[in-house]
Order: structure tokens, then C-alpha cells, then sequence
């Protein structure tokens, strides 16, 4: 069994690799304000909003791409007006693969970053008032700062969830090749095809990226013993 990579491989590299990027990104610049906002207010419609975010987690992968194909297909109201404004429908396109990877992405973005703001506290915000410092210049040179942690992890971890999404993708990218077609469509295909040895070539990769994708996030967030023992040094 040979580890060299095909073209067709590489190729579905580069398309997984830069839709985890375009998804990273995505996820943190939509994510962190909403999870500032689910931090700081406790009402029922912050519940709302925190069981929204939270919903690609529990709900099948498939039923997600279901609706999100309805939304953004021709006869959906996104389409609709794609269509009306003469642009390329989203469905089975790269950057209708971003979109659907983002919304399942957002649980583990939100997640980790309004944990960690509500655990900083209001303290920092207080301070930094107290000097002259408005609520974004707050934001971005106080607490920022003192969520690294958690900013790293819903980086990592959306970038790890979006290289090993495969029910939105198969839905909403169609398994286009040299297009939509990502690892996990490719593992698909090979299996489909009964090429096992291929399947086994990815499939490894994909459970070694895995494996240090958890220890980064583990090694960025020690066990709360851990960390104060190495406060109080």
C-alpha cells in the first residue's frame, strides 16, 4: 500500500484545507460577538440564542443540509433572491460549503468563548474603564488578551470540524470533484468504490489529525487544579 498522495487527493486537500480556513475565520468573526452577548445578558432570549448556536450539535448532519439546501436552493427565499439579482445559487459551490460549515462550526466557537468570558468576569471591563478605555479598545486589548486560550481553541476546533464534516457537505456540495469534493467525500468514495487501501491512507491521516487536534486543545486548557497551582507560584 502505497502512502504517496495522488493528484486527485491533493487536490481534495487543498479544497478541505481551504474551506476549514474560509470556515475559521467565519465562525470567529460571526462567533465571538455572539457569544460576548450570551456572556453578558441572562434572559430568555439569550437562552434562545445559546440553544440556536448549540443546535448543529445535536441535530443529524443531514437534517441540517436538508433545510440549509431548501433555504439557499431556487425555490428557497435565499435562492430566490440570488436568482432575482442574477447571482450563482449556493448550492453545490464552494462558498455554499462555507456558509453550511459555518453554521455547524458555531457551537464550538461560541461555546468555549462565552465560557471564558463569563468566568473573566467584569472585573477587567471595570478597570479598563476606570482608565479611559471605551468598550472595544476593552475588548481588544483586555480581554482578548485574557481569553487566548479559549480564542485558540475555537480556532482549532472549528478548523478540525470543518476537515471532517460530511453530512452538510454531502447535501449542500454535492461531491463535486476538483470542486465541492473534500476528505471525507473522498474517504466516502473510496469506500463506495471498495478501494480500501486508498480509504485506509486517508482515513489514517484524518485519525492522526484528529488526535493532535485534542491534545493542542487539551494542552491549551490544563485542568483547572493544574492552573492554579501555577498561579499561586
Amino acid at each position: 500500500m502505497s502512502l504517496a498522495l495522488t493528484p486527485d487527493e491533493l487536490t481534495t486537500i487543498k479544497i478541505s484545507l481551504r474551506l476549514a480556513a474560509w470556515t475559521m475565520c467565519f465562525s470567529l468573526l460571526i462567533g465571538t460577538p455572539i457569544a460576548w452577548w450570551v456572556s453578558r445578558r441572562d434572559s430568555l432570549l439569550r437562552r434562545m440564542v445559546a440553544s440556536i448556536t448549540t443546535m448543529p450539535m445535536v441535530i443529524p448532519p443531514t437534517v441540517m443540509g436538508f433545510y440549509l439546501l431548501f433555504f439557499l436552493g431556487p425555490h428557497g427565499p435565499i435562492g430566490k433572491t440570488f436568482k432575482f439579482l442574477g447571482l450563482e445559487l449556493l448550492p453545490f459551490s464552494f462558498s455554499g460549503l462555507v456558509i453550511a460549515s459555518v453554521i455547524c462550526s458555531m457551537p464550538f466557537v461560541v461555546q468555549p468563548l462565552a465560557n471564558a468570558f463569563i468566568a473573566l468576569g467584569e472585573r477587567p471591563l471595570e478597570a479598563a474603564s476606570t482608565l479611559g478605555a471605551n468598550l472595544f479598545d476593552a475588548f481588544v486589548t483586555v480581554i482578548m488578551p485574557q481569553t487566548r486560550p479559549a480564542f485558540l481553541t475555537a480556532a482549532i476546533m472549528s478548523f478540525a470540524h470543518a476537515i471532517g464534516e460530511f453530512g452538510v457537505v454531502l447535501m449542500i456540495g454535492g461531491n463535486i470533484p476538483n470542486r465541492t469534493r473534500v476528505l471525507s467525500m473522498q474517504i466516502y468514495v473510496y469506500v463506495e468504490n471498495m478501494n480500501y487501501a486508498r480509504a485506509h491512507v486517508l482515513s489514517g491521516g484524518l485519525v492522526v489529525f484528529a488526535v493532535l487536534t485534542m491534545l493542542a486543545t487539551q494542552m491549551l486548557n490544563p485542568p483547572q487544579k493544574a492552573r492554579s497551582e501555577r498561579r499561586s507560584r
